[in-house]
């Protein structure tokens, strides 16, 4: 299951992420988005999980949660059509 992770700061790094998000299950893959012109994060990325229980369970502990100076909003991702 595709995860989306919102409102990051901008100083969050993917391994921060990969570590919040294995407390939880398998972690298939984890990446920022980043700004091209800056090389700085955009402030939202993706997390995969090959379990969905263990992803759902994950959406649910770390939505709202404080996370570096940022309430950081996680749900499953919209797939793009």
């Amino acid at each position: 299951m595709k995860v989306l992770i919102r409102n990051l700061s901008r100083s969050t790094t993917e391994a921060t992420i990969l570590e919040l998000f294995q407390a939880y299950g398998a972690v298939q893959s984890c990446s920022l988005v980043m700004d091209q012109k800056t090389g700085g994060s955009k402030g939202f990325g993706f997390v995969e999980m090959p379990n969905p229980g263990e992803a759902k369970a994950a959406i649910k502990r770390l939505n709202a949660m404080d996370l570096e100076g940022s309430v950081i909003r996680v749900k499953k991702a919209e797939n793009k059509e």
